[in-house]
């Protein structure tokens, strides 16, 4: 006998079917679970600063959990590419990377090499600070050229890797200046951290790295930018710009990430997306503009392309500047 109340009772049901039917047709936001993001350099610098923030904001964005930074310094990053290369593949995993590690493979002769990565996106660019204490007596970047000119092996340039951006950057000065390059005194450090040490120890003349790295020194008056890189004197900053004192040089140092070569096409897709969501996000952009970073963003085609051309030029400028025969 049907009754009023039990044909109640099974529309209710059937509602609840089509209504969990419904929920169950509606995607769910991806989430990429155990990312690994590799920094291959030391805590502070820009590759660690980068994957730090990346994994703030895919993990703000609800694009990936239980993300894990690993540092893995040395050689410029090619001891973390290489165990990037060979590491058994266990969870999706990216590295981060730039135009400094196209440097070092070339001048540590590295077995492995970028050919053995899939770049995934390039993210950014930064300006180079050049940077002495704050009672150094090197007071302007005049005093610095003056002192080089004179005696270039008495001016220590401490930067990163050997052969990466900042030596470049060396190199590049003293051509404009008429200092055979060769002749640059440049102490290769780690970055981050023991680059920060030998800056503000004494133990180099001068420091060259990323103009946010250096900014809470700064603030401290611990250390002085003498000259920056740019275009034109960054926003908020009174360096004046290499132009600015007679050396017609602009340079800016990139950072990208790259992907293990073998990722499968949907992991590959997976992770595209997920940056591509970080660099078109307001937070993303804000850190950018509290950091002095600026956006370079380049797909992961894009990126490949880009690579290209940057391996050659990179190759090209250390040769001429007696870098690399």
């Amino acid at each position: 006998m049907y009754s009023r109340r039990s044909g109640m009772v099974r529309g209710m049901l059937a509602a609840a079917v089509v209504a969990a039917g419904a929920l169950c047709a509606i995607p769910s936001l991806a989430e990429i679970k155990g990312l690994e993001i590799i920094a291959p350099a030391s805590p502070g610098g820009g590759w660690d600063q980068h994957a730090r923030t990346l994994q703030q904001v895919l993990q703000d964005q609800k694009l990936a959990s239980g993300i894990q930074v690993a540092n893995i310094p040395g050689a410029g990053g090619t001891i973390g590419l290489a165990q990037f290369v060979t590491a058994k593949k266990r969870a999706p995993a990216i590295l981060v990377g730039g135009q400094i590690m196209l440097g070092a493979i070339v001048t540590n002769k590295s077995a492995v090499t970028l050919d053995q990565v899939a770049p995934l996106a390039r993210l950014t660019g930064e300006y180079t600070a050049i940077v002495v204490p704050a009672d150094s007596p090197i007071k302007t970047f005049a005093d610095l050229l003056a002192r080089f000119k004179a005696d270039p092996g008495s001016v220590s340039w401490g930067g990163g890797s050997a052969g990466g951006s900042d030596q470049i950057l060396a190199g590049l000065i003293a051509k404009s200046v008429g200092v055979e390059p060769a002749k640059v005194n440049y102490v290769a450090t780690a970055g981050g951290g023991e680059l920060l040490a030998s800056a503000l120890g004494g133990h180099v003349t001068l420091g060259m790295g990323g103009y946010n790295e250096f900014a809470p020194q700064f603030q401290a008056g611990k250390l002085r930018a003498i000259a920056v890189s740019a275009p034109q004197r960054l926003p908020g900053t009174d360096t004046p710009t290499l132009k600015e004192q007679g050396v017609d040089l602009e340079f800016v140092n990139w950072r990208g990430v790259f992907m293990q070569a073998n990722a499968k096409p949907a992991e590959k897709k997976e992770l595209e997306e997920a940056i591509a969501k970080v660099v078109a996000s307001n937070e993303w952009k804000e850190i950018l503009k509290q950091r002095g970073w600026i956006d370079q963003y380049q797909s992961s085609e894009q990126f490949a392309a880009f690579l290209k051309e940057e391996r050659s030029r990179i190759e090209g400028t250390l040769k001429d500047i007696g870098i690399v025969k």
